[in-house]
């Protein structure tokens, strides 16, 4: 059973949760300011566990393919037969009915709003097919995650929010160009397509950067929309220099270095932010 446990957390890249959660976490205690109640955060956490596992999943479904022909990719469990299609489709339909049940057990607006959120992060995964700009839609799928955090304790939309989808969307869309940088050989053979691929690597690491700085400028906005303060403020100079590390580890003629700026880097900055906000928060209700 331990075994078997590792080779779907493997299949799902469970770790990766940490990308998201801790963003639907923050758009919760912004809405709350401070900690909502074991209800929500409970819902919370069963809806981003639902959501991304319904992603992943039908990503390597969608992907089998070509995840078959790339030398990168031979290892993943649904291609060398560690895991079957039949069990992927029924981890994929299990996990997004988790996802849409616990929005409802939210309230009504949050179980609206899985039903499209449910598209986009699906959608995605078939994205590289028909367009470039598939990182976007990406970010996209992350950058709901606060706004969902949001809903669930307020049942409503709002500006700080919607901002903070936006940070995510283009954190999210930055890293994910320089993932793709190392497959643009393979995308080219394919037919796939990607920034990258569209652009080349040193420009596209260009845009990577930018939309970092983007983000960064957005997290001032968000904490400028809700009033917060100096742990903050912290939090968002902290964001600023992983990702200025993060590009330090990659350069146009030199990729070795990509996991440790997509999964090191971005791993620590969405738990060291939302840390900080949660203790402004606490400090500053």
């Amino acid at each position: 059973m331990s075994a078997r446990l590792q080779v779907v957390l493997d299949f799902i890249k469970f770790e990766h949760t940490l990308f998201a959660l801790p963003f639907a976490f923050l758009g919760m205690a912004l809405a709350a300011g401070g900690w909502p109640g074991w209800h929500v955060a409970g819902w919370v956490t069963a809806a981003m566990v639902g959501a991304r596992s319904a992603a992943m999943a039908f990503n390597r479904i969608a992907d089998r393919r070509y995840d078959q022909l790339n030398p990168r990719t031979r290892s993943r469990p649904l291609v060398n037969g560690a895991l079957s299609l039949r069990f992927a489709w029924l981890f994929t339909l299990a996990s997004a009915t988790l996802f849409v049940f616990a929005a409802g057990e939210l309230n009504r607006l949050a179980f609206i709003l899985s039903w499209p959120a449910l598209a986009v992060i699906l959608g995605y995964s078939l994205t590289k097919r028909f367009t470039s700009a598939s990182h976007l839609v990406l970010g996209l799928g992350l950058g709901i995650a606060p706004v969902g955090g949001w809903v669930a304790v307020r049942g409503s939309i709002d500006p700080p929010p919607l901002v903070l989808m936006l940070a995510v969307l283009c954190w999210t869309a930055g890293f994910d160009i320089i993932y793709a940088c190392q497959d643009v050989g393979f995308d080219a053979r394919m037919g796939l397509r990607s920034l990258p691929r569209r652009l080349g690597v040193a420009v596209a690491l260009r845009l990577s950067s930018a939309l970092h700085a983007a983000m960064v400028t957005l997290l001032v906005v968000v904490g400028l929309l809700c009033g917060r303060h100096l742990w903050f403020v912290a939090g968002v100079a902290l964001v600023a220099l992983i990702l200025w590390i993060e590009h330090r580890l990659v350069r146009p003629d030199d990729l070795s270095r990509v996991n440790a700026a997509f999964f090191t880097a971005n791993g620590w900055l969405s738990v060291a932010f939302f840390a900080l906000a949660c203790i402004d928060l606490a400090l500053f209700p």
